[in-house]
């Protein structure tokens, strides 16, 4: 096991890598961690997606472009498919603490914080069904009645399409799925959640605990 300043120089790398766009670096700190036996989840959410947020900050300021914050998504992908091995094999060695639908709602292709979102709830025990990016409402409704779904997850980056989280949960009742919906994202506050009915979560890291309390699991 690591000591402290290595796990933290461990970290430090992941999260630099990210947000100075070195995938080589990424995957090679990835490696890193899981040879020094640093947690993935932690590796996850205090290395990579500490970069990955710096990265969203600095394109809200208009310092980065659209595509290079897209590519650092892409370099954090690459890092967490070394991760991902050790993450479901934590997650194999526990009961499946409760089915979830997860997506990025209709008209909003940005899918970071979604996909960040459904590695993390994995490696704490859910079973996740991703509809994709630009998921139209019925892909959520049809899959949570497919599966049971325990909980929805709807998220949206982009203040333009926010409003279509109340559209899911609008379409979800009409059809008679009485699961609590999660919704987070740039663009989402925790007001706007609850004039739509819905639980919010403020990044990855809360999201697990957000589910695990929606699942009457309790952390």
């Amino acid at each position: 096991m690591a000591g402290d300043a290595d796990r933290q120089a461990v970290l430090g790398e992941l999260e630099n890598a990210v947000k100075s766009l070195q995938e080589e670096a990424a995957v090679e700190a990835a490696n890193k961690a899981l040879a020094a036996g640093v947690d993935p989840v932690e590796a996850i959410e205090s290395g990579l997606a500490k970069g990955i947020r710096e990265v969203g900050e600095k394109f809200a300021r208009k310092e980065m472009f659209v595509v290079e914050l897209i590519y650092a998504a892409e370099i954090m992908g690459a890092a967490i498919k070394v991760l991902e091995p050790e993450l479901k094999k934590a997650a194999s060695k526990r009961n499946v603490v409760a089915q979830v639908v997860i997506g990025t709602v209709a008209g909003d292709i940005l899918d970071i914080g979604k996909n960040l979102v459904r590695i993390m709830l994995e490696a704490g025990g859910f079973e996740v069904h991703d509809v994709g990016k630009d998921a139209a409402n019925d892909l959520f409704v049809d899959k949570a009645k497919e599966i049971g779904a325990g909980i929805v997850g709807a998220s949206s980056l982009m203040t333009t399409t926010v409003g279509m989280q109340k559209e899911v949960v609008d379409a979800l009742r009409a059809a008679g799925v009485d699961a609590p919906v999660m919704v987070g994202g740039a663009a989402v506050t925790e007001e706007w959640a609850k004039e739509i009915g819905a639980t919010y979560s403020s990044d990855a890291g809360t999201a697990v605990e957000t589910a695990k309390g929606l699942a009457g699991k309790g952390a």
